[in-house]
């Protein structure tokens, strides 16, 4: 673990984004040591860089990070991102997302350490159903998970403010696919994302994908979702540190492809990457749940040089169904 480059400290560095984002740093010339309580990430996921296990809420053991790691900048994912959870304990999200945060910020600005990429959501904006998002589109969160992301974006303008704290954000929908490598990928338990449920039915994992609604004004009556994959959401967390360690000022940006698909689209596209059909039912829509949400990343692509080349459907569950057929991690 030479990196060249410095240290850089992953919290939620064992989950599913934070891990590709460790691999695209090692790749990058860094070594990210990741920073995890394991709550929901996984030992296994940790390929690139040393693990310090420990929670966010805890402010010596972030210290003793910081002091036994020197690290350049922070590049910080943990959080709990369950929306249906965020509705019926919002508590739990107040207090890991935004306590949590509110700690890792006060120990890097104690430890001299004022570089850090946040990975926030698109769920900042709340329902803005049939539009294009971008970083000027009013932010309007309707549950506690959005609204726990809005507040550390805003912790971050203050930290800046008073202690010179740089930061990048990032925000975005749907994450989906896997290490084309195959070295690591997407595994929740219980999985509730679309492509993953998806294979788990072909796998007979479980009986079924179930289809939320098929009246929405689409066309084809099922909802329409913006998606990016992984190892590109990853690529733009490491531009976005390089932005920050040349100097550049604080910046959010969107990443998306500006256009979505449907779910039945989607379950199309998973049977010409499988080979396989998708058992699913159609039930009624869940509370809450948009017409169409899609995101646009143009100041991405124009000021990071951001280039999503894997954000396709095809690549995205080829990758995943490669990761899946590995059987992810076990524990």
């Amino acid at each position: 673990m030479s990196g060249s480059k410095g240290t850089v400290l992953v919290t939620g560095g064992a989950g599913y984004i934070g891990s590709h984002a460790c691999k695209a740093l090692a790749d990058a010339g860094y070594v990210p040591v990741t920073f995890d309580n394991l709550s929901t990430g996984w030992a296994q996921a940790v390929k690139y860089g040393p693990l310090v296990q420990g929670d966010l809420t805890d402010r010596t053991a972030l210290d003793a990070a910081f002091a036994a790691h020197s690290p350049v900048a922070v590049m910080h994912f943990a959080a709990f991102s369950q929306v249906g959870e965020a509705m019926a304990n919002p508590g739990k999200y107040w207090r890991n997302n935004v306590m949590g945060s509110l700690t890792l910020i006060e120990a890097a600005v104690a430890a001299g350490c004022l570089d850090l990429v946040f990975s926030s959501t698109c769920a900042t904006y709340g329902e803005q159903d049939g539009v294009v998002l971008d970083e000027s589109s009013r932010q309007m969160p309707i549950n506690a998970y959005g609204s726990s992301k809005r507040a550390v974006e805003e912790i971050l303008r203050d930290f800046g403010a008073a202690s010179g704290l740089r930061h990048v954000i990032f925000r975005y929908f749907n994450v989906a696919g896997a290490d084309p490598e195959g070295e690591i990928g997407e595994c929740h338990r219980p999985e509730t994302h679309l492509i993953p449920v998806m294979l788990e039915a072909i796998d007979g994992q479980r009986p079924e994908l179930v289809i939320h609604g098929t009246d929405y004004a689409t066309p084809d009556g099922t909802c329409i979702r913006d998606y990016v994959h992984v190892a590109d959401l990853a690529q733009a967390h490491v531009l976005g540190l390089e932005w920050l360690l040349a100097g550049k000022g604080n910046r959010v940006f969107n990443l998306g492809t500006g256009a979505g698909f449907t779910v039945k689209e989607v379950i199309g596209h998973a049977r010409a990457a499988t080979g396989h059909k998708v058992p699913h039912r159609f039930g009624p829509r869940r509370g809450g749940d948009a017409a169409c949400l899609v995101s646009g990343s143009k100041r991405a692509l124009d000021e990071l040089g951001w280039q999503p080349m894997r954000s396709s459907l095809k690549l995205m569950i080829a990758d995943a169904w490669r990761w899946h057929k590995t059987g992810g991690y076990s524990g």
